[in-house]
């Protein structure tokens, strides 16, 4: 069965796309911890993180370091962390989140309320880079 993400990469259901290659895609996360958290997927169904092939793996760090420098253009931050957790999709994917410390990067703390309007608005900013 397709994850949520193959569903999207297939266009499916509608992302917030942000950049894409023939490998991956990186799109807003709906539900975000920080302005700007985003997803990086590879376009291949592949479960869990590590079983990535390292020419796979190496270009998906590489594509990720490209949005993350866009991210950290448009968005107010200090950096931009990184996260693979690996257990809420069984499609491998790596999430990209704007911060200014150590907190932020907490999945306990509430998502963001933002709205649709806003997560676009965020879009086309990170989209003229």
């Amino acid at each position: 069965m397709a994850t949520v993400f193959s569903k999207i990469i297939s266009g499916e259901i509608p992302c917030l796309k942000i950049a894409e290659d023939d490998s991956f895609l990186a799109f807003l996360d709906i539900n975000p911890i920080a302005e700007g958290h985003t997803l990086v997927v590879p376009k291949t169904e592949i479960d869990y993180f590590f079983d990535i092939d390292d020419d796979l793996l190496s270009r998906m760090m590489v594509f990720s370091k490209s949005v993350a420098e866009k991210l950290k253009k448009n968005v107010e931050c200090k950096r931009i962390g990184i996260s693979v957790i690996g257990l809420e999709v069984p499609h491998a994917h790596i999430h990209l989140i704007p911060i200014k410390t150590v907190v932020d990067m907490n999945f306990s703390n509430p998502k963001l309320q933002i709205s649709q309007d806003q997560l676009r608005e965020l879009q086309l900013r990170i989209l003229k880079d």
